[in-house]
């Protein structure tokens, strides 16, 4: 592969020189080099788990955008329906929420805008709020900790 496809699909991101990214939209690749020199001697690593399958898709749509530009469409099974995006996205508040200190209540709230969430403790503990918050956080903590791959491989 021609070391240079690299320099005009890949862009420099965030803080450090390792961080390169595509900048075409929502199916978007970013990826992290150790040294110039990976940009002349170009390698993947994939672990041999329950998703090299995904992994391996991936790394053939990079290979697909480095040669003509283009990512082509993404696998059936990891197009996502509206539902879908909306869940992830409240799993994906619930687990920053918690990240900066919050709970339940929190959750509640911000994430599924309930008036429960003023009650007072008595009332709240038996709400079903509370119950669909907790259940938030413990869904926000699997997808964030590896349950996504579980989603890509259409699960």
């Amino acid at each position: 592969m021609d070391p240079m496809a690299f320099t005009p699909v890949f862009k420099p991101s965030g803080d450090t020189r390792s961080q390169y990214r595509t900048n075409d939209g929502p199916g978007s690749i970013e990826i992290a080099v150790e040294s110039d020199e990976t940009f002349h001697r170009p390698a993947a690593i994939l672990p041999l788990d329950d998703a090299i399958d995904v992994r391996i898709e991936a790394l053939q749509q990079l290979i697909r955008r480095l040669r003509n530009g283009a990512l082509g469409k993404r696998p059936r099974l990891s197009r996502l329906t509206a539902l879908q995006k909306s869940r992830l996205v409240q799993l994906l508040q619930t687990h920053d929420i918690q990240r900066a200190g919050g709970g339940p209540r929190e959750v509640a709230a911000t994430v599924l805008r309930s008036k429960q969430a003023k009650l007072r403790a008595i009332e709240w503990k038996d709400s079903a709020a509370r119950r669909k918050a907790v259940r938030l956080l413990h869904e926000g903590n699997t997808l964030v900790a590896g349950g996504y791959l579980k989603l890509l491989m259409g699960g």
